[in-house]
């Protein structure tokens, strides 16, 4: 398995989804407060997903 560094877009969507989890936990996000572990999930698997698919 090769692994390569993600987009920088990739990098940035994963970096915005995880800040949204944390903030979620200590402000009223609507979506993101009663789903801020699920969010944070989702941000590694996207950052997971942009390191192992080449180009991504």
């Amino acid at each position: 398995m090769n692994l390569s560094a993600p987009t920088q877009p990739i990098f940035i969507i994963s970096l915005v989804l995880a800040a949204l989890a944390v903030l979620g936990v200590f402000m009223t996000i609507p979506v993101v407060s009663g789903n801020a572990f699920w969010v944070a999930i989702i941000a590694y698997v996207i950052l997971l997903v942009g390191n192992l698919a080449k180009g991504l």
